[in-house]
């Protein structure tokens, strides 16, 4: 069974209302400017998650193997999740400003 289902759409951020658009690279599953998500997945990207909640951004952690992290954090169920974050992507890149701030104040 595949962990990874490739979903790179864009979509209207649920916390901030900011339109996203996919990411140049990889599939983005959070808004760039508030690292906000949504619980929608069991796997990325399968969206077999029966949850919807809001998933806050509590922490960014650096992993040497996948670079810095969002880790998510449902506000319904509180399912933690980690998601790696691209400051550079070419169209929409996450907000250093905000993961700056998350990383002070966690």
């Amino acid at each position: 069974m595949r962990k990874f289902t490739d979903i790179n759409e864009g979509f209207v951020c649920s916390h901030c209302g900011k339109h996203v658009q996919p990411s140049a690279k990889s599939c983005r599953n959070h808004c760039p400017q508030c690292l906000y998500s949504v619980h929608l997945d069991d796997n990325p990207g399968d969206r077999s998650a029966d949850c919807g909640g809001l998933m806050k951004p509590v922490a960014v952690l650096y992993n040497p193997k996948k670079g810095y992290q969002v880790v998510h954090r449902c506000l319904v169920c509180g399912t933690e999740k980690r998601n790696v974050l691209d400051f550079e992507d070419e169209l929409q890149p996450d907000s250093m400003d905000t993961a700056l701030a998350i990383m002070k104040n966690g």
